[in-house]
């Protein structure tokens, strides 16, 4: 079954994005770990990138089923839009036929 409307990124451009996000926290890892400071700032350097890595993969998720959402009900408006076309449409030549 062929899906309309659905678009589909390359297997390519999945495994960039993919390897992207792994290298860019690997090397946010090693850059917090060879930092000079002391535990206590890497600790809370860790946990602030942790944080900002979850609030933007959530932010991101959240918009794109904000987005999903609002395609699906203007799917909806546009068919009943066309039924109450093809109604009045009906209607209007069941009247001039007559």
């Amino acid at each position: 079954m062929h899906e309309h409307g659905i678009q589909r990124d390359s297997a390519a451009w999945i495994f960039f994005v993919k390897l992207s996000f792994v290298i860019s926290v690997l090397a946010l890892a090693l850059g917090i770990y060879f930092i000079p400071a002391e535990l206590w700032v890497k600790g809370y350097m860790a946990m602030g990138s942790l944080f900002v890595i979850g609030s933007s993969i959530t932010l991101s998720k959240t918009l794109r089923d904000e987005h999903e959402a609002r395609k699906l009900i203007n799917k909806i408006s546009e068919a009943k839009t066309e039924r109450i076309l093809k109604t009045y449409d009906t209607d209007e030549k069941s009247r001039v036929g007559t």
